[in-house]
């Protein structure tokens, strides 16, 4: 015996295939929103009154900044303008996920002589070291730099 195919049943499949749909994009949005970073700056306006000044700045430092990761060891080289290394203060380090907060660290630079050097824990994939340096003669240095752990 064979049963009809009704309206109330077509209206079952509708519902539970775009709950399904609905149910998923709310997931999404849910762990989007979640893991978002946060914001770089709380007044991206007054961050942009001296953006041009701050930048001219830096690079009037002429300085030559690296980042690598090897074996659980993150290595900042800073370089002056004729290859030699400089020694400079970190104010700010965050080493993280670009994409969430969960696994940001802050890395303790010291000084080998040549280098920062810092031993850090991280997984395989990519990273961000969100560095700010600064110069004898007080200039802020800031960078980005992002990395592969292997």
């Amino acid at each position: 015996m064979t049963r009809e195919f009704t309206g109330w049943h077509m209206l079952g499949l509708m519902i539970g295939g775009f709950g399904i749909i609905i149910a998923v994009n709310l997931t999404l949005a849910w762990n989007a929103v979640a893991t978002f970073p946060g914001l770089e700056a709380r007044n991206s306006y007054e961050v942009s009154q001296t953006f041009q000044a701050d930048r001219a700045a830096q690079n009037a430092l002429r300085w030559d900044v690296s980042a690598d990761i090897d074996d659980g060891l993150l290595t900042v080289t800073v370089l002056d303008h004729r290859g030699e290394p400089i020694e400079v203060e970190v104010t700010r380090a965050i080493l993280g996920r670009a994409t969430n907060t969960s696994q940001d660290s802050t890395p303790a630079f010291v000084w080998n002589g040549t280098e920062l050097v810092a031993p850090v824990a991280m997984h395989e994939g990519y990273w961000n070291l969100r560095l700010e340096l600064i110069a004898p003669d007080g200039t802020k240095f800031r960078r980005r730099f992002p990395l592969t752990a292997k």
